[in-house]
């Protein structure tokens, strides 16, 4: 694979992050980089790992993966959100300040739910006799820089929004689940 190609590959692995960050950066309480580079580190590392997993299986394990990951994504993804859209609308008489942080699970949860497609990239890349780990390096720097850069956007949309801003985080990653299971059920994007 050329330069190019790894550069598209990577840019197109980190866009279901990036819209993921942007709804994580929402939901907290003026996010500062700190927060941002933590939280684009943890997705990057798991968007790095998952096309390396998918290197490792193969074509043993590739075409269950792929018959089921649009399913794995939509399910995690629209939980996570529905708890994000549920806490937003729970009455607690007085309006709470919004957290300063994701714990490290929520953030590598919902890492995980938007590379799995990586992972299933991996496996094919394993039939290309691609360099899976110059591949692997370029699709996580990608990831890195696309969630930071998503959550410190999703700040400016969480001071605009308020209280609404983890309703608007939730329903965000509710249509990336079902964006994914669309494309992945014979609908190609546009």
């Amino acid at each position: 694979m050329n330069f190019a190609a790894t550069a598209a590959l990577s840019l197109a692995m980190s866009t279901d992050a990036f819209a993921a960050a942007v709804g994580k950066g929402a939901a907290l309480h003026r996010p500062q980089w700190r927060e941002a580079l933590r939280t684009g580190l943890i997705f990057g590392a798991i968007e790095s790992i998952t096309p390396l997993i998918g290197w490792a299986l193969g074509r043993v394990a590739a075409p269950y993966v792929e018959a089921w990951d649009h399913w794995i994504a939509f399910g995690l993804l629209g939980i996570i959100g529905l708890l994000m859209i549920r806490n937003a609308l729970a009455d607690g008489g007085e309006e709470e300040e919004p957290a300063r942080s994701h714990s490290f699970w929520l953030l590598a949860v919902t890492g995980f739910a938007t590379s799995i497609d990586a992972m299933v990239v991996g496996a094919g890349l394993a039939l290309l006799g691609a360099d899976i780990l110059v591949t692997a390096a370029a699709i996580g720097f990608s990831t890195f820089v696309m969630v930071t850069i998503g959550v410190m956007l999703g700040r400016v949309l969480g001071t605009v929004a308020g209280r609404r801003a983890e309703l608007v985080g939730g329903l965000i990653l509710i249509v990336i689940g079902c964006l994914i299971l669309y494309q992945h059920l014979g609908h190609p994007a546009a």
